[in-house]
């Protein structure tokens, strides 16, 4: 029986992470819930038991095989070498890690990927899920021809940013339908019933990170196989779900069924009703990325062109946690079951 711990276990991704890992294989495994500060002594729900969050103790590593770190990147900062240490794998969903040497980005849904980890492998990052779908979208439909140009606008619900931007975005909506002033300790700047490309001076959030994790991590997932991607990062007036719209331009003409016939498949979910677009809402609790296609008006042949647009939408925590539990199932085969290297 393996031992996990989810360090940030009572964040919005902690606790969607505990979900996930409760309905995969990894189900019988030990599991410790840890953080830090507001989340100690929460209670929380482990298969029929009932648990709670603990701190970090100098100890709290040992004997752990799979540690993921679901809070702030300064908390994944902070531990992540002593887990190391502990002789633990490392998942860092947290993204603080992208940029260190050796550190892989991994989902093991694209089939792009080129390196795969090994024994000297530190930590893996399993890709944002923004990353993800982009990653997913972009091989399928290279898989209908080969892509010129590609272009992408994120949006980016409040929950992206922890649970502090949701309560700030659900108190600025009270307080103008009050007439009251704003809070803004968070993005320093009004996020209710509008769109923004950034974020105030003083915020806390920041769309120019995410903007540029999502490029980073989605070239470490791409590598040379998949088609370069220009993105834009766009901050949605949603509490959750990442929505997406996708300009893609190939090098020769297609028909619209064999673009479905590569879109369709395993963790994508094509939309063929015109009543039944992808939303945010309709993503939630979703394991698949929700997507429709519509080719370009002005097309010669009006079921054939070289020009198309994808608009998509996904449940961010669920698909990061799903990722997470894929990757460390595939990491399973660096640690002989019950032991600790």
């Amino acid at each position: 029986m393996y031992k996990i711990a989810i360090v940030g276990a009572s964040t919005l991704l902690g606790k969607e992470l505990k979900d996930a890992i409760s309905e995969s294989s990894l189900a019988a495994a030990d599991l410790s819930l840890l953080d830090e500060d507001e989340g100690l002594g929460q209670l929380d729900q482990v298969g029929d038991e009932i648990t709670f969050v603990q701190a970090i103790s100098p100890d709290a590593f040992e004997h752990m095989d799979f540690t993921f770190f679901c809070g702030t990147e300064k908390l994944t900062q902070k531990y992540w070498r002593e887990a190391l240490r502990a002789g633990s794998t490392v998942l860092d969903l947290s993204g603080a890690l992208d940029s260190e040497t050796g550190v892989l980005v991994r989902s093991p849904w694209v089939e792009a990927q080129e390196v795969t980890a090994d024994l000297f492998t530190p930590a893996v990052v399993p890709a944002n899920p923004a990353t993800l779908a982009l990653a997913l979208l972009m091989e399928r439909v290279q898989q209908a021809a080969p892509v010129r140009q590609a272009a992408a606008t994120v949006m980016l619900p409040a929950s992206e940013f922890g649970r502090l931007a949701m309560d700030e975005l659900h108190q600025q909506t009270v307080n103008l339908l009050s007439f009251q002033s704003l809070p803004k300790a968070t993005f320093d700047a009004q996020t209710a019933y509008n769109l923004l490309s950034g974020f105030g001076e003083s915020a806390k959030a920041s769309l120019g990170q995410m903007d540029a994790r999502i490029r980073r991590q989605y070239n470490a997932l791409a590598g040379r196989r998949l088609p370069s991607l220009a993105v834009q990062t766009i901050s949605a007036p949603v509490f959750h779900g990442h929505a997406f719209s996708i300009f893609v331009e190939l090098e020769r003409p297609v028909d619209v069924a064999a673009l479905e016939e590569a879109l369709g498949g395993e963790h994508v979910d094509l939309v063929l009703e015109e009543t039944d677009s992808p939303s945010n809402l309709a993503a939630t609790g979703q394991n698949d990325v929700l997507v429709r296609l519509r080719l370009e008006a002005g097309a010669r042949n009006a079921n054939e062109s070289t020009r198309l647009w994808l608009w998509a939408a996904s449940d961010n925590l669920r698909l990061h946690a799903q990722n997470a539990v894929e990757c460390a199932l595939d990491l399973r085969r660096l640690r002989p079951q019950g032991t600790v290297q």
